[in-house]
């Protein structure tokens, strides 16, 4: 898609949702610097944004701003696992500096790693219940600018993947979409939790057979269903974007000719 074309498509779809973002039945479209601030009990004296969870499972994701000058623990708990992503600033975990995209995955019984902040940091931090049939039970701790992009099957696109546990299937991965991509219509077995990291980024999700168009500005975050179809021709950004992605059991994603249809 061209940078002119992409426009046309921007203005044509702000003029039919001047409202604000369109209405799905799923969380999507949201700008987490919109949502109220919650408190953490794991990470005290921390701003946090909640995105997803479930109180029956403890399943949690959230995005967390550390004030400068902050100490404490990465939260662990028996028979739970931490992910931490770091959006902006430097963390010090486990006496490893992480900047920004810096990834770290601390399974259940890996019980408060130090973290601490100089100048403040912003993450995504995501807590898990633990799945009697994960693999990895050691900690990985990534600075992913020393992995390589990867391409993938569609031109202009590339992931570089961060987690993936052969027993659960569990994955978590970065997925970089270039101006120019043409991004295919797709579907996922598996639920998709996404964060949109850097750019500026239009996406279509099918919902009721209808294609709702909208946007997403850096902070951006989905939560989709499985079997949702999404992405098509008018998905797509000015310029490079990219995405922090996890899916929480294994999916397999399936591309479609068309998009949505009417059920």
């Amino acid at each position: 898609m061209t940078k002119n074309v992409y426009l046309s498509l921007l203005v044509l779809t702000l003029a039919g949702c001047a409202g604000g973002p369109p209405k799905t039945p799923f969380p999507a479209f949201i700008q987490v610097d919109e949502l109220p601030e919650v408190f953490l009990a794991s990470l005290p004296g921390v701003r946090a944004k909640s995105l997803a969870g479930d109180p029956m499972t403890r399943r949690t994701s959230n995005r967390v701003d550390l004030p400068a000058a902050w100490r404490g623990t990465s939260g662990g708990a028996p028979g739970r696992s931490q992910e931490i992503f770091v959006l902006a600033g430097k963390l010090t975990l486990a006496d490893i500096e992480l900047g920004p995209d810096g990834y770290a995955y601390l399974p259940a019984g890996s019980l408060g790693f130090n973290m601490s902040t100089y100048d403040g940091a912003r993450i995504l931090y995501s807590v898990s219940d633990d799945e009697p049939e994960a693999v990895i039970r050691s900690p990985i701790i990534i600075d992913t600018a020393l992995l390589e992009w990867q391409p993938t099957a569609h031109p202009g696109m590339a992931t570089k993947e961060l987690r993936k546990d052969p027993g659960t299937g569990a994955t978590t991965w970065l997925l970089l979409i270039e101006a120019d991509a043409a991004v295919p219509w797709a579907s996922s077995s598996a639920e998709r939790e996404g964060y949109l990291v850097s750019g500026d980024y239009q996406h279509v999700e099918c919902a009721l057979g209808e294609e709702l168009a909208g946007q997403y500005a850096p902070g951006g975050y989905f939560l989709r269903p499985a079997g949702i179809v999404n992405g098509g021709p008018l998905s797509g950004g000015p310029s490079r974007a990219m995405w922090f992605l996890r899916e929480s059991r294994k999916g397999s994603e399936d591309t479609h000719e068309t998009g949505c249809q009417s059920p």
